[in-house]
Formats: C-alpha cells, sequence, structure tokens
C-alpha cells in the first residue's frame, strides 16, 4: 500500500511561488502583502484576505490566512493574497499609515482588488475575517469580486446600507459562523444576514471566534466556493516536499478579536 505521506500540521508550509509585494493605495500608502500562487496548476480562484482587528493582533499572519497560504495554492489551486491593512504590523512588516476603524481601510481593499486584476487573477473572492469580514462587506463590492466569504462577522462596523448594496448585487455571501462565537452566533447570524437573499451562514460546530483547531473546516468551506472542482475535505496528508515554519514569531500574536464588545 503506497504511502500518504506526512500529517499536514499547523506549520507545514506546502510548495506554492510565493511572491512579496507592495500595494499603493489611492490615497499615497504602501501596503506590506505577498501573493501565494500554484507552483503546478492553473489558478482555481483568488482569494483576497482581509485579517482581524490590527488593534486585538489581527495582520496577515493570523493564523487561519497563514494556513491558507501555506495549504491552498498546493491542494486547491488557489492563489492567496495577504496582506497589512494600514498602520498593521507582521514579521512580514509593516504597512504605512494608520488604523482608521474601518474607514480609510476602503482604500487598502481597493488596492488589493486592483492588483488582483491588473494581474489577471482569475475569479476573485474577498474573504475577511472577523474586523476583515466587515471591511468586505462595506468596501468589497467590485465589479471585479465573484463573491464574498466571511468568518466569525461581528457586523460592528457594516451598516443595513452595506447589507442592501450586497442584496441588491445578487454576488454570492458565505458567512463561517462559529457556534461558540464571542460577538455573533449562528442563530443571530440568520436573522442578521436575512437581508442578503442570497447569503447563505453555515453554522460551524464547536468553533469559536478564532479558529483555532478548526482552521481544516474552515479551509474546506472556502475551497468548495472557490474551487468546487477540488473535492474536500482537503488532503491531510502531503506526499511531496515540506517546508516547516516557525511558530514562535506569533506567539504573542494570537488574539484577534474585539476585547470590548461583549456577546
Amino acid at each position: 500500500m503506497p504511502s500518504e505521506g506526512e500529517q499536514i500540521r499547523g506549520n507545514s508550509i506546502l510548495p506554492a511561488d510565493r511572491r512579496p509585494l507592495t500595494l499603493q493605495t489611492a490615497d499615497g500608502l504602501d501596503l506590506v502583502g505577498e501573493l501565494a500562487l500554484p507552483r503546478v496548476a492553473d489558478v482555481a480562484a483568488t482569494m483576497i484576505c482581509l485579517h482581524p482587528l490590527p488593534t486585538h493582533g489581527g495582520m496577515m499572519d493570523s493564523q487561519l490566512f497563514r494556513k491558507a497560504s501555506y495549504r491552498l495554492p498546493a491542494l486547491a489551486g488557489i492563489a492567496v493574497l495577504r496582506f497589512n491593512t494600514r498602520g498593521t504590523e507582521s514579521v512580514q512588516g509593516t504597512s504605512g499609515g494608520e488604523f482608521d476603524h474601518g474607514k480609510s481601510e476602503k482604500f487598502d481593499v481597493a488596492a488589493a482588488i486592483e492588483y488582483a486584476e491588473f494581474n489577471d487573477l482569475p475569479n476573485i473572492w474577498v474573504v475577511g475575517w472577523s474586523f476583515g469580514s466587515d471591511l468586505g462587506l462595506m468596501h468589497g463590492l467590485d465589479p471585479a469580486v465573484e463573491g464574498l466569504i466571511l468568518l466569525s462577522p461581528p457586523l460592528r462596523f457594516t451598516t443595513d446600507d452595506h447589507l442592501a448594496a450586497w442584496a441588491d448585487a445578487g454576488k454570492p455571501v458565505v458567512a463561517l459562523v462559529p457556534e461558540l462565537d464571542d460577538y455573533l452566533r449562528p442563530d443571530e447570524a440568520r436573522r442578521r444576514f436575512a437581508a442578503i437573499a442570497q447569503a447563505e451562514v453555515v453554522g460551524v460546530d464547536g468553533a469559536k471566534h478564532l479558529w483555532v483547531g478548526d482552521a481544516e473546516r474552515a479551509l474546506d468551506e472556502i475551497t468548495a466556493r472557490l474551487a468546487p472542482e477540488v473535492k474536500v475535505p482537503l488532503p491531510r496528508h502531503w506526499d511531496g516536499p515540506m517546508e516547516r515554519a516557525d511558530p514562535s514569531a506569533y506567539r504573542d500574536r494570537t488574539v484577534a478579536a474585539f476585547s470590548d464588545v461583549p456577546r
């Protein structure tokens, strides 16, 4: 019986063409980013990652998006574009500007979409996590964007007008809502997202806001929407070259939530 390969762990890095990049915003800032592309297959889809709240540890290297960049190019043919929004720092570097509570970040989201479009990346989806889900709902509705995936959406900055705009656009909106989320749980999420007729709310049993221990489920759900021809669940083993990341750089950067918003 052939070996199924080595187990894919949290710090496993599968082969990809990884390119550091700088996004330039319309208001004159340089944002630090990275594009991870499939090394051998054609790009099936493009995932633009909008990270959690930077004032509470959110960054382009937050664990779920880090794992997406490590795995999805090789396992699903998905290009993963990550970047630090204005004023956000990670081991990749620090983006210019200052955090603006989701307002001026509209230029950051636009710069990422423009980069993907200019570089002919196909089937562009915006994937926002926590604060990033608000950014996606507020600023991600662009003609180049096929759809929106929301991870642990708190709907803190999103207004009814933003929801109505997505409803009118008719583009797919998928909310992955942890059963034990601190801010918005599945039943309440279904009520809030009822304003978007085409929205799909997926309750994830046992999961929490930060998706610690449940990254694989989230990546499977993302893959099922962006690359439906790829079989899920994704492989948990890899029979090929694999590198290991040093997780020590992130030990003090695990919080990606709002500490001041009650459930």
